[in-house]
């Protein structure tokens, strides 16, 4: 059966939420990302036409941009705002994959008689997001999650394109292979040797000359989808089986007592995201890079599923501690939690000596307070210094990427 697959895409999501609360820096290079070590995770489009890209390191970004206003990262509003359009999707169709915090396929095929034409859900669904969570996306709508997917990024920034299954040859053949999804840099300098350079010759390219360079199946995919054909179904979200944080810290360390400190921001901030969610883990991960870019993962299992920082911080230290890292310089830190259980299904085992009001109590009440007067509102004193510089390694550890 024909379907009809929207992909929806956040323009410059990152920077777009920065500048809700910074809407005097509209119009101008913004680059959201550290701005010492760290690296670019996103910037406006202004930025771009300075060519300065998603990944980049903030040192090269300002050479090219030296004007252009830093902002740092905001992974709370990142997550707040992608649930709040996850709830947009669903409200028009039950079948909404989420590929990142940014973007998501939608199987509206279903869904067509109710809401009406694809064209007319895509602009109700972008009206929606930008009025309530004042921002732009772009939407791509085609047969196949191949086809939508290009067509979001052909529809960028801040529109929208239609594929109808009799015009995917149409509108794939003549773009560059650099547009297909799944194609990148090193992919495409391979099909440039080849003498590859638009999709419709990828499309009429003998397999057997792809062969070689790309295996039996990769030569014969990327063919294919050349053509448009993509059998993936959109396959609905389904709760992460992990939370965690990490940081890039502004100088390589090996003070205990900074990496505790950094570490206990981490294992804080992964508690309060496993409190936001309703669940608890028992398997505590210490995520470790060192200056030469080694890096090392330990876990420990608790006798106890927990969402609490300071029992998460116990564990990891305890674990750092066990390695022996007394000269080891250390570049990144990270905690992660996995085993995840419902709290409301989870059996914590208490202790004689606890006290009748602990750790868990206050960092919910915590909670409760930054719920009512911000994310400033209360915070520990060991953690009121300067703070590493964040990299895209944060981002990627809450599932948040560089984005487009």
């Amino acid at each position: 059966m024909s379907r009809t697959i929207m992909h929806v895409d956040m323009d410059a999501f990152y920077a777009s939420v920065a500048l809700r609360t910074r809407p005097e820096l509209r119009g101008t290079p913004v680059i959201v990302g550290g701005e010492g070590r760290g690296v670019v995770l996103s910037c406006t489009y202004e930025a771009r036409a300075l060519g300065i890209r998603s990944g980049m390191s903030s040192g090269e970004a300002r050479r090219l941009a030296p004007g252009a206003t830093f902002v740092p990262p905001d992974f709370e509003s990142y997550v707040s705002v992608s649930r709040a359009i996850v709830e947009v999707f669903g409200s028009f169709s039950a079948v909404v994959e989420s590929a990142s915090v940014d973007e998501a396929f939608i199987d509206v095929t279903g869904a067509l008689r109710m809401h009406g034409s694809a064209v007319a859900m895509g602009e109700r669904l972008r009206a929606t997001i930008a009025d309530e969570q004042h921002i732009t996306c772009s939407v791509g709508i085609g047969p196949s999650k191949f086809v939508a997917k290009v067509a979001s990024r052909a529809a960028k920034p801040d529109g929208l394109v239609e594929v109808p299954a009799d015009g995917v040859v149409d509108f794939l053949h003549p773009l560059p292979v650099e547009a297909m999804w799944g194609v990148g840099a090193a992919t495409a300098a391979k099909l440039h040797r080849l003498g590859i350079e638009t999709v419709g010759d990828l499309a009429h390219a003998d397999v057997r000359a792809l062969r070689p360079v790309f295996g039996p199946n990769a030569g014969a995919g990327l063919r294919s989808l050349a053509w448009g054909r993509d059998a993936r179904s959109v396959v609905p979200w389904t709760r992460e089986r992990s939370v965690s944080s990490q940081e890039t810290l502004s100088l390589d360390t090996d003070d205990r007592e900074v990496v505790s400190r950094e570490l206990l921001r981490m294992a804080d901030k992964t508690a309060r995201r496993m409190r936001k969610q309703g669940v608890l883990g028992r398997t505590v991960v210490l995520c470790l890079r060192f200056a030469d870019f080694r890096e090392t993962n330990r876990a420990v299992t608790i006798d106890s599923p927990t969402d609490v920082g300071e029992e998460i911080h116990a564990a990891v230290m305890a674990t750092y501690d066990r390695l022996g890292l007394d000269r080891a310089r250390i570049r990144r830190v990270g905690v992660r939690v996995e085993g995840l259980v419902e709290a409301s299904r989870a059996h914590r085992q208490p202790q004689l000596t606890d006290p009748e009001f602990g750790w868990r109590e206050a960092e919910h009440a915590v909670d409760a307070t930054v719920a009512r007067f911000g994310p400033g509102a209360v915070r520990r004193a060991v953690l009121g210094g300067r703070r590493g510089s964040t990299s895209v390694a944060e981002a990627n550890s809450l599932g948040l990427f560089p984005t487009t």
